[in-house]
C-alpha cells in the first residue's frame, strides 16, 4: 500500500493492517515525519472496515531506537513553538493508540529503547524476541523520558517504572517479560510470525465483543474499583441487550467472505 522506501511501510495482510519503521540506517529512530506518518496510518487503519488488527514492527536490527536526536539540535529554548510542537507528536502518538477501538500488537527485535521501549509498552500485546534490549536512556544524556513515563509508571508500578527511568539501564526480554513490559518472549527471529499469528487469533473474535473489551479495559484500568465494577455492570447490560443481533450479523459478514 505504501511504496518500500517510504519511512512507514503500510501492507494488509488478510484482515491485519501491518505498519513497519522504515528507517532501518537509523535503527528506525522516530523523527517528526514518522510520528505524524505512524500516528495517521493507526487512526486510518482503525477507521478501516476491511482491518480487525493493527501490527507495528521495524525494519532492519532492531524495532525502534526512540526519538531521532539529530531534531534536538533544533528544539532550543528560543524555539518554543518547535519544541511544543515536537512534544505534541509524541503525546499525540500516545494517546490515539489506547484510543484506537482495534487492537494493537508490537513485534520486537533488537532495540526498543527510549521512544521504541514506550511505543513497544503503548501497544495492547507486545511480543518480544530473545535478545530484544528494552529501556529508557534519556538520562544517560541529560534528558528525561517525559511522555513515555506515564504509561510506564501505570504498567510497571513505582519501583520497577523509577530504576528504569533514574538508572536508564536497558533489560533483556525475559526481564522485560517479568516486569510487564511485554506479553511475552519468542525465539530470536520470531516477533513477526508470533505476531501475526495473535493478530490471525483476535481476528477471529467477534469484533464488537473485541472492541467493547479494548475499550472496557482500558477505562477500567484508570478508575478506582467501584468505578471499575460500575462500567464493567453497564458493559455487561449493554452486551446482553445487542449479543443475539450482533452475532447474527457476524455470522453473516463470515459466510459472506468465505464465499467471495
Amino acid at each position: 500500500m505504501t511504496n518500500s522506501d517510504a519511512a512507514l511501510v503500510v501492507e494488509q495482510r488478510e484482515v491485519t493492517r501491518v505498519l513497519m519503521l522504515n528507517r532501518p540506517k537509523q535503527l528506525n529512530a522516530m523523527d517528526s515525519g514518522l510520528y505524524e506518518l505512524l500516528t495517521k496510518a493507526l487512526i486510518e487503519a482503525d477507521r478501516d472496515d476491511t482491518v480487525r488488527v493493527i501490527l507495528v514492527h521495524g525494519a532492519g536490527p532492531s524495532f525502534c531506537a526512540g526519538a531521532d536526536t539529530k531534531e534536538f539540535e533544533q528544539l532550543t529554548p528560543d524555539k518554543a513553538e518547535l519544541v511544543a510542537s515536537r512534544a505534541a507528536l509524541t503525546y499525540n502518538l500516545h494517546k490515539t493508540i489506547p484510543a484506537l477501538a482495534k487492537p494493537v500488537i508490537a513485534a520486537i527485535h533488537g532495540y526498543a529503547v527510549g521512544g521504541g521501549a514506550g511505543l513497544a509498552l503503548a501497544c495492547d500485546i507486545a511480543i518480544a524476541e530473545e535478545g530484544a534490549k528494552i529501556g529508557y536512556p534519556e538520562i544517560k544524556h541529560g534528558l528525561v523520558a517525559a511522555v513515555v513515563m506515564a504509561n510506564l509508571t501505570k504498567q510497571l508500578g513505582r519501583k520497577a517504572a523509577f530504576d528504569l527511568v533514574a538508572t536508564g539501564r536497558l533489560v533483556g526480554a525475559q526481564e522485560a517479560a517479568t516486569l510487564g513490559m511485554v506479553t511475552r518472549v519468542v525465539p530470536a527471529g520470531a516477533a513477526f510470525e508470533e505476531a501475526l499469528k495473535t493478530a490471525a487469533m483476535l481476528a477471529e473474535r467477534v469484533p464488537q465483543a473485541l472492541q467493547a473489551a479494548k475499550k472496557l479495559f482500558h477505562a477500567v484500568a484508570d478508575v478506582p474499583l467501584a468505578e471499575g465494577l460500575e462500567l464493567g455492570r453497564q458493559a455487561n447490560e449493554a452486551m446482553r441487550a445487542y449479543r443475539a443481533e450482533m452475532l447474527k450479523g457476524y455470522g453473516q459478514a463470515t459466510r459472506a467472505a468465505k464465499s467471495a
